[in-house]
This record gives C-alpha cells, sequence and structure tokens, in this order.
C-alpha cells in the first residue's frame, strides 16, 4: 500500500505514544520494542508493556478496540 498514515505522537513533540495506556517514548520514534499495528488505515504504536499484556489478541489480529 502506497497510504500514509500518522504516528501518534504529544502535540508539538513529535514523541511517539502508546496507543493503549498512554506512555510517550523518549526520543525520535518508537523504540524497536514497541509493537505497530495498522487498523482502519490508521498507524497505532503499542509500548512493550501492553504488548505483552495482550499479545494473544494482537496475534490473532484482533482489532485494539475489541481487546
Amino acid at each position: 500500500m502506497d497510504e500514509e498514515t500518522d504516528q501518534p505522537a504529544d502535540p508539538g513533540s513529535g514523541r511517539v505514544r502508546c496507543a493503549r495506556c498512554g506512555t510517550t517514548a523518549e526520543g525520535e520514534g518508537p523504540p524497536p520494542t514497541w509493537l505497530c499495528s495498522v487498523e482502519n488505515g490508521t498507524r497505532q504504536y503499542f509500548c512493550d508493556t501492553c504488548a505483552r499484556a495482550h499479545i494473544r489478541s494482537i496475534e490473532s489480529r484482533l482489532d485494539a478496540d475489541w481487546w
């Protein structure tokens, strides 16, 4: 797909934040331990804690609204 998606970020800072718990990543872009998911054309990032807690739902490709 050639569709552009935006990263959820804190206003004005350019930092990525977890779509589930709101934890903000340090530095530019998400850390390598964070998970990226595209749902309904929107790119969402999940911190390593949220990703571990919901790994079965994520691997089942369930929307984040469900879990």
